[in-house]
């Protein structure tokens, strides 16, 4: 399902330094709490030029008086030659990062900007990281397979998906369903928490390349659909799907997060952006990035910043609400 009814532009935003914003729809809409509305085409504001002092950093505030967050973007250089692939805030303050290039997992403190790195041995290329409840990092491929730890026994259970190679972001529910995005096989998954079986659910843009996916608090799936370049929701109590299309003219939708006041947030190769979506308002928002060609590959969070790996330029990058 695919709405196309067009809302106001929302007001103009000042940029200050390297952020690029783009708005639009209309926070004033009288349509009925729970749906949506297409969005028209965002307005686009040139940026000003970049700050050279590392970190590289920028901040943008609202002109007009409306009550809107204000953001700050940072990025910092961990070790050359790394290639970070995913993040996941750490415990302490400081964010675990994959170095798949070199083999490592990494630690940055961004309070210093120290980094430290645990090698991982030899032919290792680790893909995905998260923190666990007993606070320390966990780290995944990917091969066509998923699979279930259980960290009372240390058991691994390992299941072949029903199309093959593709399996590749992975998230769970607040109601404890687990789901996944194939790339390949341009589909979502649930897996049964009970039978471990995976069913596969068809979104309805065919060869969309489902990249990432993630749960909001209310258990309705994003997904980052990469070949079409646009963002889709799944209500899997419904079975509704409702899909926009990101700004600009050759989007390229690569990670999504849900944080946790239900802003969506999702990285755009082709605009070497980060776009925050806000679904009651259908308001995109495009941060574009200080590095040309950063590759953000995966995001994650924790309240009041969003963390991501630039693989493309050795970096890690934060935008964090003021």
């Amino acid at each position: 399902m695919r709405l196309h009814r067009p809302t106001a532009h929302r007001p103009t935003i000042v940029i200050v330094l390297c952020v690029l914003l783009t708005a639009c729809g209309d926070s004033s809409s009288s349509r009925p709490a729970g749906t949506f509305e297409r969005p028209s085409a965002p307005a686009t504001v040139t940026p000003a030029p970049a700050s050279a002092a590392p970190p590289a950093s920028a901040s943008i505030a609202p002109a007009s008086p409306v009550a809107e967050p204000e953001y700050e973007l940072v990025e910092y250089p961990v070790t050359a030659g790394s290639h970070p692939h995913d993040v996941a805030p750490a415990a302490d303050g400081g964010v675990w990062y994959t170095g798949q290039r070199n083999g490592t997992l990494g630690h940055l403190d961004p309070a210093t900007g120290t980094v430290r790195e645990i090698d991982l041995g030899p032919g290792s290329a680790p893909h995905g990281v998260i923190v666990g409840p007993d606070g320390a990092p966990w780290i995944t491929g990917q091969a066509g397979v998923y699979g279930r730890l259980d960290p009372d026994e240390g058991a691994v259970e390992a299941f072949d998906a029903p199309r093959g190679r593709g399996p590749y972001g992975i998230a769970s529910t607040p109601e404890g369903d687990v789901w996944y995005a194939s790339l390949a096989g341009h589909h979502v998954a649930r897996v049964d928490p009970a039978s471990r079986e995976a069913s596969i659910v068809e979104p309805p843009t065919a060869g969309q390349g489902a990249r990432r996916v993630w749960s909001d608090s209310s258990g309705r799936l994003w997904v980052a659909e990469w070949d079409a370049g646009q963002v889709a929701m799944h209500d899997p109590a419904s079975g509704e799907w409702l899909e926009w299309p990101l700004p600009g003219d050759d989007p390229q939708a690569y990670a999504v997060y849900v944080d946790d006041l239900d802003i969506v947030w999702l990285t755009d190769f082709g605009a070497n952006a980060i776009v925050r979506f806000d679904p009651a308002t259908e308001a995109f928002t495009s941060f574009e990035l200080p590095s040309a060609g950063a590759a953000v590959r995966q995001l994650l969070g924790r309240p009041g910043e969003l963390w991501g790996a630039e693989s493309a330029v050795d970096k890690l990058v934060v935008i964090r609400t003021r």
